[in-house]
């Protein structure tokens, strides 16, 4: 299992109906506004990497109102 953060910009306005949209795609386990550079965070995973990017490109980018994306795989050091 692979698990990312995608840290999201929206236009202006949009952050709640972004987050909650992205909320309920499957894969992501939570999607929460915030404030800061970025507008929404999103906690994903998925089986591979290859369908990690499947996730975000071909559903999390398709959400209107997002700006841009920003995904950080989760790496255990030790």
């Amino acid at each position: 299992m692979v698990q990312a953060y995608i840290l999201v910009q929206t236009e202006v306005g949009k952050a709640a109906a972004v987050a909650s949209e992205i909320a309920a795609i499957p894969g992501v386990t939570s999607a929460e506004d915030v404030t800061g550079p970025y507008d929404v965070i999103v906690r994903a995973e998925a089986d591979d990497v290859d369908k990690l990017g499947q996730l975000v490109v071909a559903q999390v980018q398709g959400v209107n109102g997002i700006t841009r994306t920003l995904t950080c795989p989760v790496v255990k050091l030790g």
